[in-house]
């Protein structure tokens, strides 16, 4: 009955591709011929923060030279691939992008979640206002639709941003981390998890993942491991 009626709305209000934002038919969420346009992240990646690696070795230049607090990470695609999917998910209102690229998420690196065996999913958090202007967090919404394929809770409220930092594309790596400094608190004292699977939309300097980690880690959060739908490439 819920598929029916699932079916039903579609006739009304149809998904549109997350690539060519184009209606689909019923029963698919991406236009056949759009998904050889994504391009997903293949080895050789970095052993840490899981950047596409350009030339021969095991860490990126930034895992190289930075203390990361995280234990290792991972994402699906290329950043280039997907940043005008990613530009309408969050600032054209196309939050249904998010149900299909957190399926796949779990789909594609589910067996990297299974391995860290995490007691919750956390997403990035949005400061309030933010996401009062743009109505959703989308790394909330991915984690949602991962979490639900992959039987893994969820904790949207577990962190909270309560900086609204200027946004990070237009900053260099060390305003990035300027900005960020101070920028999450825990949400909730009532939940205690050991182990947590942050999830975020993009991951470039690793800058959000890092300042997310050290409070985390801080409240007694033993490992901290993240996934992102895309990444930029590491030298």
């Amino acid at each position: 009955m819920r598929k029916t009626i699932e079916n039903g709305l579609r006739l009304f209000f149809p998904y549109r591709c997350p690539v060519c934002d184009e209606p689909v038919p019923i029963g698919q969420d991406i236009c056949p011929e759009c998904i050889r346009q994504v391009q997903f992240l293949l080895p050789p990646w970095c052993m840490k923060c899981g950047k596409k690696l350009q030339d021969e070795g095991v860490l990126c230049f930034d895992c190289q030279r930075l203390e990361r607090k995280f234990v290792r990470g991972r994402s699906l695609y290329e950043y280039d691939s997907v940043v005008k999917s990613i530009y309408r998910m969050k600032y054209a209102g196309r939050r249904e992008y998010a149900g299909y690229y957190g399926r796949e998420m779990a789909k594609y690196l589910g067996e990297f979640i299974r391995q860290v065996n995490p007691d919750g999913i956390v997403p990035i958090p949005l400061h309030r206002s933010r996401e009062r202007t743009r109505g959703y967090n989308q790394a909330e919404l991915l984690a949602k639709s991962m979490g639900k394929c992959l039987g893994i809770p969820v904790y949207p409220d577990y962190l909270v941003r309560i900086k609204n930092t200027r946004p990070l594309k237009t900053q260099n790596p060390e305003e990035r981390q300027n900005n960020l400094k101070k920028a999450f608190i825990i949400g909730r004292n009532d939940v205690k998890l050991k182990q947590i699977v942050l999830v975020d939309d993009i991951f470039t300097t690793g800058s959000t993942i890092d300042e997310a980690t050290v409070t985390l880690l801080g409240s007694g959060v033993q490992k901290v491991y993240f996934v992102t739908l895309s990444s930029g490439s590491g030298d």
